[in-house]
């Protein structure tokens, strides 16, 4: 969730020469006038030589973390959009496998209704190939008459019966290799926008750390301490607005088993499209969390936005989930006591940090 290329602007500093002017000492006369002294090469104790950079100030550094921030967020957002695209291949890939065997099973069930039919063809053509109301008119036997008056009428009913089937399981056929063909249609659109996503996230993050990159020990170390600052910043102030003191729900068990599972993952590293076991992104601590609590969930921040029971703020319990920024980009479980777990972006790992250090959407509640 950052950006960028490295702003830190390098200027060049300059070396100023004294001339120095000597007086004769004790005469009546002046002393000629000395030549100006060279200029001298070395750099005084407050002027740094020519061409040494200057370290860049704090606000550059905060351009730099900005930088960072907008990258790293369009790489989640990317990220969610990745996941979906997969959750609804796994879905229509599935769909898919139930028409084909729909289809298998309805070839099948028509070769055996034709071979009804035929079965009734040649029964017929045994019989001279007239139709049984035929035969059954020219028939000498009232009695025969009679019973063949009522076979004749079965047929009849067997023969549409066949016919009404065999019409439906072709129209069944050719609905099931429509829908085939729409959900091929849809799994390679997803594909597309999967290899899209991908392909946005991986430049988002090659930027990202490339411009990280450029930064020394130092620098980093700096901008370590201004995103520490910032967080602190807005922990506090989203402390100070008293949302902890109207906080009083207790926790439930399927919150207190999601919330151990998800801080029984600290430390692991954060990678984009992850459910674990051993990396996650944000999304896919959450969603697992509360499926080892035995309530699955969707998969993708969004989806839990969309798809979750809202709550207030006030009213959030250990285990629910906080959606941040406008987009539903990222996730967190909170845990208690104003903190979150979450995985936070490439580079870093699953940890715990304030509930307020990100701009929050809203509440969501898994579970019952």
């Amino acid at each position: 969730m950052r950006a960028g290329k490295r702003g830190l602007i390098t200027v060049a500093a300059t070396v100023v020469c004294a001339v120095t002017v000597l007086g004769a000492p004790g005469t009546a006369f002046a002393a000629p006038t000395p030549p100006p002294a060279p200029p001298s090469t070395a750099p005084s104790a407050t002027t740094p030589p020519v061409g040494t950079p200057t370290p860049p100030s704090d606000k550059d550094l905060e351009a730099v973390r900005k930088k960072l921030d907008s990258l790293y967020h369009e790489a989640a957002v990317a990220t969610d959009a990745y996941n979906d695209a997969e959750e609804r291949a796994e879905r229509q890939s599935a769909d898919i496998v139930a028409l084909a065997k729909k289809i298998v099973a309805g070839k099948e069930k028509l070769d055996r209704l034709k071979e009804r039919a035929g079965a009734a063809a040649r029964a017929q053509y045994r019989g001279g190939g007239l139709p049984d109301e035929a035969q059954l008119m020219l028939s000498d036997d009232p009695q025969e008459f009679l019973d063949g008056s009522g076979r004749v009428l079965q047929g009849q009913r067997a023969t549409k019966t066949l016919i009404r089937e065999t019409t439906r399981t072709q129209q069944d056929l050719e609905q099931y290799a429509a829908d085939a063909s729409a959900q091929w249609k849809k799994l390679e659109a997803g594909r597309k926008a999967k290899a899209a996503a991908k392909k946005k996230i991986k430049e988002r993050i090659a930027e990202a750390e490339k411009l990280e990159s450029q930064l020394e020990k130092k620098e980093k170390e700096r901008l370590a301490e201004l995103e520490r600052r910032a967080a602190l910043k807005a922990q506090t102030t989203w402390l100070d607005s008293g949302v902890l003191d109207a906080i009083k729900s207790k926790d439930s068990a399927e919150g207190r088993k999601a919330v151990k599972f998800a801080t029984s993952q600290m430390g692991k590293p954060y990678e984009w499209g992850a459910e674990g076991p051993n990396t996650y992104d944000c999304s896919g601590l959450t969603s697992q969390a509360w499926a080892s609590a035995g309530s699955p969930i969707p998969r993708t921040s969004q989806q839990q936005w969309q798809q979750l029971k809202h709550v207030p703020v006030e009213d959030m319990r250990p285990g629910d989930l906080i959606i941040y920024f406008n987009d539903a980009s990222h996730v967190a479980m909170y845990i208690g006591n104003g903190a979150v777990v979450h995985a936070p972006r490439p580079g870093r790992t699953v940890t715990v940090t304030g509930a307020g250090t990100m701009p929050i959407l809203g509440v969501v509640r898994p579970g019952a």
